[in-house]
């Protein structure tokens, strides 16, 4: 296949940014996204030029740091997949591509496809663990848990934080992955501890870190490549409001 890409490049935050034009050529329908970025920067760099800034590391759809917009969609034209499991079979001869970073404000670009994804560790750090102790991996029966339950937590938990629902959201809202992050934990006994200040403390990260509130357009759940549903936003809103509720003080003369 003979390609044409239309490549975003920017030195940093405070660049202005614009497209650049490459062309492709003889390019496999066997290689992924990824590799036919590898072969352009190959040969620009055996040009004496830039080569184009993208971030990767496991290329198995499981790290989610290769994030990029592939002509206006998340991750590309594949649903559940990520750009680096997108092949270019997905594509056909002659087609111009157009390739640009996430697109929100709390994900500032850094270098040409690569953006500061920063917000998402300080959600985490602000309520995305158990502090109890747990000890060596216990029995998978030693704690009876409803298979419900124990589905959900682990479909929560498959979130990558690759940042496509932020990209996708019109309002670059962070909610599914919040949302994903913080019902992971509240499904399973282990997270009960610190179950209603996670909610709050999280939230607060999240609000704090500039990404937008969610409107419900559903847009974070067919962008996401792990398929996570937009019914865990549901579940956080409902922890929210109890963790909300449980915190609020008492008025005088008000019984407790």
């Amino acid at each position: 296949m003979n390609l044409t890409l239309h490549v975003w490049r920017q030195n940093g935050p405070r660049d202005a940014g614009r497209h650049e034009r490459y062309e492709a050529p003889d390019v496999s329908e066997h290689m992924s996204f990824l590799e036919l970025l590898d072969v352009v920067n190959e040969r620009l760099t055996q040009e004496g030029k830039e080569p184009i800034a993208f971030e990767h590391d496991c290329r198995e759809g499981i790290c989610g740091s290769c994030g990029m917009m592939i002509n206006g969609v998340p991750h590309g034209p594949k649903t559940l997949t990520t750009a680096c499991q997108l092949h270019m079979r997905s594509f056909k001869d002659g087609d111009e591509i157009w390739i640009e970073p996430w697109r929100a404000t709390a994900f500032p670009v850094l270098k040409d496809l690569v953006v500061d994804r920063s917000g998402f560790d300080r959600i985490i750090e602000s309520g995305g663990y158990i502090s109890v102790r747990t000890g060596s991996a216990p029995d998978g029966n030693a704690f009876p848990i409803r298979k419900e339950d124990a589905d959900a937590a682990f479909d929560a938990a498959t979130c990558i934080g690759c940042g496509a629902c932020v990209a996708a959201c019109p309002n670059a809202s962070a909610m599914l992955f919040t949302a994903a992050k913080v019902t992971h934990l509240a499904k399973v006994p282990q997270g009960q501890t610190q179950r209603w200040d996670r909610v709050l403390s999280m939230v607060d990260a999240h609000d704090a870190a500039g990404f937008g509130n969610c409107t419900n357009h559903g847009a974070c759940q067919e962008a996401c490549p792990k398929g996570i549903s937009i019914d865990y936003i549901a579940q956080l809103n409902r922890d929210l409001i109890k963790a909300t509720l449980s915190a609020k003080p008492v008025a005088s003369g008000e019984n407790a």
